[in-house]
């Protein structure tokens, strides 16, 4: 009698079918605590269906697709034509459309718009993280466009809810999407030895660049802020991809870049040669024009890796719950429980800090602003280094599961330290933080007022922010020292919001292992006093 070899048990079912806004704890709690009142019964309906688009199998092989095949550059026509031109799968087209429509680039002048966006941000990049790039640098152009009153024209189509894919001048669109171009192959983070050449036109306000840029993310947008030198210094400039009277600019794409991860989304070296351009700002203040599209972008690493965080821990959390070993189940077995709970509060306190921003831009007054210049670099340092052993280990959960392609874990390793170099890796944004210490007396001020509202709630906390103020006592020749000094303020502030605003044993178990000392520097190593069932129960995506 013939027998079958392949009858499969014990394996978990796809994790599919469920709402992955509804089924995020942290999430839901942020964006309640953080939102009027008024507001919640709509932005809840909004986020759920979203929830529910992401978790859905369709858009979820979107996601799958959009990576497995990688955007196509295409230099010339058939006749040899220059065009230019980066293709796409269909499905990146599906899954950029869909962003656009759930306000992914709306968030500017809209009631709660931050803390609405930020989270549907963290929703949807779980589904495919690379095709985020260009909602990012839509959303986060805004405020550097505002600088300027005579590019107001562009905010309505930045802002728009249609993906209107295509080139064509902006004015026949129904909206558009921005890109940027800052680093240059000798400069990187360092802007200002940039070599890109700007020569001002008859026409006020207009250039021509020529130059080369190393990175230029998503070049199939409909625009772009670029860096280069004008007479009197570094200077910001709008360049168009399409002229309005149909012309394409000179927009010549060298090449795409073959990427460690994000291969869904196209980054290109582009050639400016006669560039036409519209200057943004003054001359010489390029840094200051472009600075409020890189803080938001800043913002966005942060959400991003939140979600790939928790992404990962929503997988490990599911697997384990139905995946069984030695008699149990592997959510059962003490040691993996100790695991799983340790990766669901870095993730829990990197979706509340993320949140926590989020609503300072929404608040906008002088004192969240102020709080802004130091938050927003502490967490883009410290929440996306964070991401890759968290992701590394969720995926370590999966056994050799976790390490195959078909689990989806090797696309979020892939995708995990991306966060860490984009818009300034580590030490530029630790120098950022110690810039605005010493500069800027109110953003340390805003700063401990937040974690102040916290003090005398957990020992541990009240001890580590009193390390912290020694360590703030003196900055001369603290440069050094600025990645610790930056830690630091990351998880203090982590830490207050956990004891102010989550449930007592998340706080506990921060508290105790990344504030008290009392962790391992694995994870899966919480103190036995750790609420292991309930924080490991919290992480899970509730299928």
């Amino acid at each position: 009698m013939a027998r079958s070899t392949h009858t499969v048990t014990n394996q978990p079912p796809p994790l599919t079918g469920y709402d992955v806004y509804g089924a995020d704890r942290a999430l839901t709690s942020a964006v309640e605590r953080h939102l009027d009142p008024a507001l919640l019964e709509t932005a809840r309906s909004e986020l759920s269906a979203l929830g529910r688009a992401a978790g859905s199998a369709q858009v979820q092989e979107w996601g799958a697709q959009a990576n497995e095949q990688p955007p196509r550059l295409r230099t010339h026509d058939r006749y040899g034509r220059r065009i230019d031109e980066v293709e796409f799968h269909p499905a990146w087209h599906r899954l950029l459309g869909k962003g656009v429509s759930a306000g992914l680039t709306g968030a500017w002048g809209r009631p709660g718009g931050h803390v609405r966006r930020a989270a549907a941000f963290l929703v949807w990049t779980q589904v495919e993280a690379g095709h985020t790039c260009p909602l990012s640098m839509t959303h986060a152009a805004v405020p550097a466009l505002r600088t300027d009153p005579r590019l107001a024209v562009w905010e309505p189509l930045l802002t728009s809810a249609v993906y209107d894919r295509g080139l064509r001048p902006a004015g026949e669109k129904a909206g558009v999407l921005f890109g940027m171009g800052m680093t240059e192959k000798q400069g990187g983070s360092d802007v200002r030895a940039n070599t890109t050449v700007a020569r001002a036109l008859a026409e006020p306000g207009t250039y021509e660049l020529t130059g080369h840029k190393w990175f230029c993310s998503a070049p199939m947008s409909d625009g772009f802020l670029v860096l280069a030198q004008a007479p009197d210094g570094l200077t910001c400039f709008l360049v168009p991809r399409v002229l309005p009277d149909g012309e394409r600019n000179v927009f010549r794409l060298q090449r795409l870049k073959d990427k460690l991860g994000n291969r869904s989304n196209a980054s290109a070296e582009v050639e400016f040669d006669g560039t036409w351009a519209r200057r943004v700002g003054a001359e010489g203040r390029g840094v200051a024009s472009i600075i409020g599209m890189v803080a938001a972008t800043r913002l966005d690493c942060v959400l991003g890796s939140a979600a790939l965080m928790r992404q990962a821990v929503a997988q490990a959390a599911h697997h384990c719950a139905y995946r069984e070993v030695f008699g149990a189940r592997l959510l059962d077995q003490p040691l993996m429980r100790n695991v799983l709970a340790d990766l669901a509060v870095e993730s829990e306190a990197a979706t509340t800090l993320a949140l926590r921003l989020a609503a300072a831009y929404d608040d906008g007054g002088e004192q969240e602003r102020a709080l802004l210049r130091i938050a927003v670099p502490a967490a883009k340092y410290w929440v996306t280094k964070r991401c890759t052993p968290v992701v590394v280990e969720a995926a370590e959960c999966l056994g050799g599961n976790g390490y195959v392609e078909e689990s989806g874990m090797p696309r979020l390793v892939r995708e995990s330290p991306l966060n860490s170099v984009w818009e300034g890796a580590g030490n530029v944004q630790a120098l950022d933080v110690l810039r605005a210490l010493r500069r800027e007396p109110a953003a340390l001020d805003a700063y401990l007022r937040e974690v102040g509202a916290a003090r005398g709630a957990d020992r541990r906390l009240d001890r580590a922010v009193g390390d912290l103020l020694t360590d703030l006592a003196d900055l001369e020749g603290v440069e050094a020292r600025a990645r610790t000094v930056t830690e630091r303020l990351a998880l203090v502030l982590q830490g207050a919001l956990l004891v102010r605003h989550a449930p007592p044993e998340v706080a506990d178990a921060f508290c105790a292992t990344r504030l008290g000392g009392e962790g391992g520097a694995a994870f899966g190593t919480l103190p036995r006093t750790a609420a292991l069932k309930a924080l490991a129960e919290r992480a899970l995506p509730g299928v």
